[in-house]
This record gives structure tokens, sequence and C-alpha cells, in this order.
């Protein structure tokens, strides 16, 4: 997506920002369900730093937009809201966390950056990729085959350049804790990397935001139950400009 498309967005068409080593084709089941809505795509130019993200996209997002933030994705959309809040009409973040880097997490990212090195990058993606997928679609060919050929893509530079953004990321409590748009919040039942009960925390910090937890899903929740993923982006599209705590499964 780029500035000559921007006339086709209207402010509450999702726009999505993808995570580590996804593109748009992690959200197919989205751009298919929601007319008008976009991913932005490019990996994030190879960009180094979540502020440099974030500038990135906002080069190519609509003037206002609804703006959905996937793992890594989450933090570039809380950084766009640090950098220009009035263009985010509302927010949602989803398979993500705000805590800072934490014990052992700089060492376990250089540990597979290290074995791309070694040992080709699809062993890396190997590696890395099945943990995010729930147990139960772990084993589904067509699944993981379409998300390996989207991380695949992206390549051993992109992942070295997305993880030091991840492991110097800039502090996201503080811009959440100043939000005035509405918020929710989006989980795979069975996500193991980012799992419901940080989602829980996050939710409690901004006062009561919407929880849903998608049933049977993992942190690739988008791509592995798009339909009721797809039904928490209605919910969140449809919430006043503010709402009380709720926690549903989708």
């Amino acid at each position: 997506m780029d500035a000559k498309s921007f006339s086709r967005f209207e402010a509450d068409a999702p726009v999505i920002l993808p995570g580590l080593l996804c593109d748009g084709r992690m959200f197919a089941g989205q751009l298919s369900a929601f007319p008008g809505s976009a991913v932005i795509g490019g990996f994030y130019g190879g960009a180094d730093s979540i502020e440099a993200m974030a500038d990135y996209a906002l080069l190519r997002m609509p003037t206002r937009c609804a703006l959905l933030g996937h793992s890594m994705g989450a933090r570039v959309a809380i950084e766009v809201c640090r950098k220009a809040p009035e263009r985010v009409t509302r927010l949602a973040l989803a398979d993500t966390g705000i805590h800072p880097v934490r014990p052992g997490e700089r060492e376990k990212r250089h540990a597979l950056r290290d074995l791309g090195r070694e040992q080709g990058f699809g062993a890396l993606v190997d590696a890395w990729l099945p943990p995010m997928i729930g147990p139960s679609r772990r084993e589904d060919p067509a699944l993981y085959a379409a998300l390996r050929e989207m991380c695949m893509a992206a390549g051993q530079a992109v992942f070295e350049a997305q993880v030091e953004a991840l492991l110097n990321r800039p502090d996201a409590a503080e811009v959440l804790a100043k939000l005035a748009c509405p918020v929710s919040l989006i989980v795979g039942e069975r996500d193991e990397w980012s799992t419901p009960e940080q989602h829980r925390a996050i939710a409690e910090m901004l006062g009561g935001a919407p929880l849903t937890v998608v049933a049977d899903a993992g942190h690739m929740a988008p791509a592995e139950r798009s339909g009721p993923f797809n039904q928490a982006i209605r919910d969140w599209l449809a919430l006043p400009a503010r709402a009380n705590f709720t926690e549903t499964r989708a």
C-alpha cells in the first residue's frame, strides 16, 4: 500500500500492521472479510527499529484509520499512536505484549539468528514457526506451507533487523496510559508466546479494555482461526468511544 491508495480507505476500515516475518499473506482471511482494509506490507522496508517501522507505516496509512497490530506489529501500532495519535481512530492489539526485554530473551532470539547464519534460513524458520502455531493446527500441511513460504520471503536480513528492533523496543506502557481512542485486545487461547494471561494484564492496565480469546488458536490466530478472529474485529469496530471490560471467547 502506498500514498496513492489513500482515497480508497475509510476511517474505520482496519489497517493491519504485521508481526515478525509476516506480511499480507498472514491476513488473507481479514482482507477478504473487510472491504477497504489493508496490510502494511514490505516487511517495513527492512527497518531495524520500532520507531522506523512506525514511520514506514505512517507514510502508507490513510490520514485516519482503525489500526490493528499483530505481535510485533502491535508494538509498531503503539509507536504510531505515540507519534501521531490523531491519526488512529481505534486500536486493536493482538497476540502481543507491552513488557520490556525479559531475562533470556536476547539470548533466545540471537540463538535463532545464529541458527540461520550457520544452517540456513530454512532451518531458522522450521525451528521458530511450529511453536507459533496452536497445537491443533501444527500438523496442517497447507497452513504450515503457506506460513513458511511467507517467512522465507522475508529472509535472514529482515529477521535480524526485526529482532534488533524488538530487543531495543521503546516503552509501550506510557503510550497506552494516554490513549483516548477505543482499544481492544485479541489473543489465541493456545498462544504460547503471548499468553491470554498477559493480555488480561494489559486489559486491566487499560482500565477494562475488551478482550477476545480465540479458542484453539495459537500465536498465528488470524490465519489459524480467521472466522472467530474476524468476529473479534467486528466487535472492536463496533465499540463506542468508551467501553467497559469484557472477556469473550470466539
